[in-house]
């Protein structure tokens, strides 16, 4: 049996890798319940309803370049991990709040916040 030991640019096609091929780190949407780990593997967009202040939430399995999107509401505050800065926008528990984090180098992420009208 002959290994593959070199990738060329003819083993994948332009535009031949479709959505229902994607893991689902890309795909998904998750609850996050009672816990605050956000795991980026999982899937692309998390939910959660805050019941405590501070709510401390934590990133694992995250990579340079990966976006994610949280759906959070609850009035009550947040925290995140070390490197984390807030971009824009401002967090209103009384609605629903579309979070997004892009990672940018090891331990940066870039949050901004947006609300619904």
């Amino acid at each position: 049996i002959m290994a593959i030991t070199k990738v060329t640019s003819n083993v994948l096609s332009d535009d031949s890798v479709s959505y229902d091929k994607l893991g689902v780190e890309f795909t998904a949407s998750s609850p996050l319940g009672s816990g605050t780990a956000i795991d980026w593997d999982v899937a692309q967009v998390f939910t959660k309803t805050l019941t405590t202040s501070p709510t401390a939430f934590t990133f694992t399995n995250d990579e340079v370049g990966m976006v994610k999107d949280l759906v959070i509401s609850g009035e009550h505050t947040m925290t995140w991990p070390n490197g984390t800065k807030i971009i824009t926008g401002t967090y209103d528990g009384s609605v629903p709040n579309l979070i997004q984090v892009v990672k940018t180098a090891a331990g940066q992420y870039w949050l901004s916040i947006s609300k619904e009208a």
